[in-house]
């Protein structure tokens, strides 16, 4: 973790741009990982409050911590409890909030933390590194609960066909054993480009850690605590997690479409507007996804906090959650 680390984090140029940070300033980085987002902030002059679930994060995030003589505070929290935890330290506004969401690379890489097929590993997937385990799910989960959880939120076309075959395999306890197993339930051919157990591995993740959840809360928490003018970046992976963000943003601007004689209007008599928009989404180019393949997928939205109070409820909820 010292400031030469070679780790870049996805769309960062992007991401700061967006921020505009200025020397003085306070941040929250909502999730921390490797550090990446957090070490822009600091060369621009920005004291950071680093959140992370993960005890490794923060664990091996300690040692940079004590090289920023107090600009860096990590944060061993959800950021969903963002508000709270910055309550306890005294802080009631900051001027601006970025979160990468998702599964992080250093959990990626490594194969102990069960989160990736691409080197076998033990059955894990847990953030936190608490609670039931992807292999508890696996094993212990009925059938319809595992293909609703790959249908809702790996968007696994067919989810059942991987749900009976899991079950008919158990006990499982190894991430290349899953990946196996999902691919001989679709016909997987090896010259095929993308690796159909990525929307299971993907699913059960999304479930085991409530990361839907955790977003929508997220949202509704930096909304909170971004004073007038300051600004949100979210960076999302999957289309299901874009969808909150877009929704949260499009609601909460104030841009929520017209009705029509089948949908009633829904625009007039609620909450003046919290944010307004900055730019268009904005997506990585040829060279970052050249780099860095997993930007591929990637979409960066950024928004303006207006002097608006925030909305007393978050944002509806999509698909289901652990």
């Amino acid at each position: 973790m010292s400031p030469a680390a070679p780790h870049v984090p996805v769309l960062r140029d992007e991401v700061i741009a967006g921020l505009a940070p200025q020397a003085g300033e306070t941040h929250v980085d909502g999730t921390f990982g490797a550090g990446g987002y957090t070490r822009a902030l600091l060369q621009a002059g920005a004291r950071v409050y680093a959140f992370d679930r993960d005890p490794d994060a923060i664990a091996e995030g300690r040692g940079f911590e004590a090289e920023q003589d107090g600009k860096l505070i990590l944060v061993p929290e959800r950021f969903s409890r963002m508000a709270e935890a910055l309550a306890e330290r005294g802080v009631d506004q900051v001027d601006g909030v970025t979160l990468d969401i998702g599964v992080s690379s250093m959990q990626l890489d490594r194969a102990e933390r069960g989160f990736s097929f691409q080197a076998d590993g033990p059955l894990d997937m847990r953030m936190e590194q608490a609670g039931m385990s992807a292999a508890d799910f696996v094993n212990e989960a009925d059938e319809e609960e595992i293909a609703d959880v790959l249908y809702d939120l790996g968007e696994e076309p067919r989810a059942r066909r991987v749900a009976r075959a899991i079950v008919q395999a158990r006990p499982i306890s190894r991430t290349g054993e899953l990946a196996e197993v999902v691919r001989r339930a679709l016909g997987h051919k090896p010259h095929e480009k993308k690796d159909p157990a990525t929307r299971t591995f993907q699913a059960i993740r999304i479930h085991l850690n409530a990361e839907l959840d955790e977003l929508e809360q997220g949202l509704a928490a930096a909304e909170k605590v971004l004073r007038p003018g300051g600004r949100l970046a979210v960076v999302s992976f999957h289309s299901i997690e874009d969808r909150i963000v877009k929704r949260f943003l499009r609601e909460r601007s104030g841009a929520t479409p017209a009705g029509s004689r089948h949908l009633p209007d829904m625009r007039g008599g609620g909450p003046r507007p919290s944010f307004e928009a900055v730019a268009k989404p904005v997506r990585a180019g040829e060279a970052e996804i050249a780099r860095n393949p997993r930007s591929r997928s990637a979409t960066l939205r950024v928004a303006r906090r207006t002097e608006a109070s925030a909305w007393a409820s978050g944002p509806k909820k999509e698909g289901r959650q652990g």
